[in-house]
């Protein structure tokens, strides 16, 4: 997965939208104005990704390239290195966990809002 895949599928979402809120070179994925997805433009490529506290500490064991999430509240966020070393599905379906715990503690209206995207 390169970065140009990484945006695409996460721009997939309903709802998503792009933003530079902290600077030019960290690109933000959010539902509905809520964080789900952030990625920094220089360097080696990274994903930083919303999780359940028990399946984050699980992610973390047993792949190397999923570390505490990086600038972030580490029991809910891990940073995922797109290194290769898991498939590009199992990145996907993490980006839709993200996601979906984003949605879910989203108000009823605004899920409302969003299944009519």
């Amino acid at each position: 997965m390169n970065i140009e895949e990484l945006r695409d599928y996460c721009l997939l979402k309903p709802g998503a939208t792009e933003d530079f809120p902290f600077d030019e070179t960290t690109l933000v994925f959010k539902v509905m104005g809520k964080l789900f997805a952030l990625t920094d433009l220089e360097g080696d490529l990274s994903v930083n990704l919303k999780c359940t506290p028990e399946k984050a500490i699980e992610l973390r064991e047993q792949h190397s390239c999923v570390l505490p999430g990086y600038h972030m509240n580490k029991k809910h966020w891990n940073t995922v290195l797109v290194d290769g070393t898991v498939s590009d599905q199992q990145i996907r379906e993490w980006i839709d966990h993200s996601y979906g715990l984003v949605v879910e503690k989203l108000s009823k209206k605004q899920q409302n809002e969003l299944s009519k995207l």
